[in-house]
């Protein structure tokens, strides 16, 4: 269990919010290597680069980054995605929270340079 806390493994998710690496955040959060951090992104139009900016500046230890779109997959800004793995080498994945969330975890176990970018759920 401290490996996985050192790894922040998401634990759960619902209720508005996730329990990663054992504590528990409301709201949206970025998973990356270096820890959690709040994500203010309620709805996948709100998904921009600037939203995505904590994520994007940590690109030498990201190769994917999953977004979270809520209870169900929307369609993210094609460019957007284009030119985030054209200028900083991430390769963007959107899918619903929970797809995103054991995605991930599968990931992140596998030794991958993963991190998550989530719009929580009910």
């Amino acid at each position: 269990e401290e490996q996985a806390q050192r790894r922040f493994l998401i634990q759960g998710y619902g209720d508005g919010g996730f329990r990663v690496a054992g504590e528990r955040h409301r709201g949206g959060v970025l998973v990356l290597p270096t820890g959690v951090v709040a994500w203010p992104v309620t709805a996948p139009p709100d998904i921009t680069e600037e939203s995505l900016r904590p994520a994007i500046d940590a690109a030498a230890d990201i190769d994917v980054l999953l977004v979270g779109c809520g209870a169900s997959i929307a369609p993210l800004d094609r460019e957007m995605i284009r030119r985030i793995r054209e200028e900083h080498g991430i390769a963007i994945d959107a899918m619903d929270t929970g797809a995103a969330c054991r995605t991930y975890n599968v990931l992140l176990l596998d030794g991958r340079q993963v991190a998550a970018a989530l719009i929580p759920v009910a």
